[in-house]
């Protein structure tokens, strides 16, 4: 007898297929209205749809949806669409990330900056086809940007619900910015604490992915003072715990399932959590050996197995793990504290155990 696979907590109530249709509708809108501007947009259009639909969880949307659920939200798919604005915030980060740190790849394709800097190359354009793939990945995650706005004015909620909305996602998208800031800042100063670090993942990444979706998602249905405290006390650690697996996957992760070179996030010299912790741990000798090689573009797979070694060796991983599911712990407590629909409250769960896993 054969099983059916268990349904992905991203997949429930057919959202991961509805926040795609969403964004497939958006998006041709979008394609049409640059075409009738210039057809040198295509290629603007084609961009944006290969990354925002060409891959990408959907956590930030899903905990948008379940913590409006969770206080008794009507599902419509005008929420839904609403919610998929959160996939433009997304992509505007990520475009922008990818260009500071000088990532060559995104989910295992060139990154936007790479992308049109090749199509510079190809048309043999003058000028500097690398300046001119920086400038294009500008405007493109600050088109995303604005996208973001356009959807959520443009799903069709009741005025009264965008209004209520409105202060999260302004706040959401303020923060996220500040934490790129900052973390471009840490890594010019050289700042290895682990404090820090921990602040930059907060804002950079944390907040955003799980905290203001799900209070996003809480303004929509009006929820009370005390659900919104505890969708807090759940989202805070639980993003934290996120971007903490994420570190661990950008140095020990598998290409094949992060879409990026094995050890890139060394090689873009970033202060994660796990860089401050074996800082802290290693003697003076681990510290040269790992500041030597941190925003080294020419980290070799022998040197990215030696400072794996060494963040090992620190005890860096193990506390990272530790960390991971003492945060998790707190967050998965937190939603006891609040009555909840009970299908948004298992999700929840689920969403927390999804984003948080060991690859297998």
């Amino acid at each position: 007898m054969t099983h059916a696979a268990p349904v992905s907590p991203v997949d429930r109530a057919g959202l991961r297929q509805r926040i795609d249709k969403s964004l497939s509708a958006f998006l041709a809108g979008q394609r049409a209205w640059m075409a009738g501007v210039d057809d040198a947009l295509s290629p603007v259009a084609e961009a944006i749809e290969a990354f925002v639909l060409g891959g990408g969880k959907r956590l930030r949307p899903a905990f948008a949806y379940w913590g409006y659920r969770g206080v008794g939200g009507v599902d419509t798919d005008q929420v839904v669409t609403a919610l998929a604005a959160l996939e433009f915030v997304q992509a505007s980060a990520l475009i922008h990330d990818d260009l500071m740190d000088r990532s060559d790849t995104r989910r295992g394709e060139p990154a936007v900056h790479r992308r049109f800097a090749a199509r510079h190359k190809a048309a043999g354009w003058e000028g500097d086809a690398n300046g001119f793939g920086d400038a294009a990945a500008i405007l493109l995650g600050d088109l995303c940007l604005v996208w973001s706005d356009e959807l959520l004015h443009s799903a069709g909620l009741d005025p009264a619900m965008v209004a209520r909305a409105r202060p999260v996602f302004d706040e959401m998208r303020t923060e996220v910015t500040v934490g790129q800031y900052l973390d471009v800042l840490t890594q010019a100063t050289g700042d290895t604490s682990v404090e820090r670090a921990g602040k930059v993942a907060r804002y950079k990444s944390a907040k955003y992915t799980v905290e203001r979706p799900l209070l996003l998602g809480a303004a929509l249905a009006d929820a009370p003072a005390e659900v919104r405290a505890a969708y807090s006390a759940y989202g805070l650690p639980l993003g934290e715990a996120f971007q903490l697996r994420d570190d661990v996957l950008g140095v020990f992760g598998d290409p094949a399932q992060t879409g990026k070179p094995a050890g890139d996030d060394l090689r873009e010299g970033k202060r994660t959590y796990l860089v401050a912790a074996t800082l802290e741990a290693t003697d003076e000798a681990g510290r040269r050996l790992l500041l030597d090689g941190l925003g080294d573009p020419g980290l070799d797979e022998a040197r990215v197995a030696r400072l794996r070694e060494l963040i090992t060796d620190a005890g860096a991983l193990a506390r990272a793990e530790q960390r991971i599911t003492t945060l998790t712990e707190a967050a998965l407590a937190a939603l006891g504290t609040v009555d909840l629909d009970t299908e948004a409250r298992q999700t929840l769960v689920d969403l927390a155990i999804a984003a948080t896993r060991r690859p297998a």
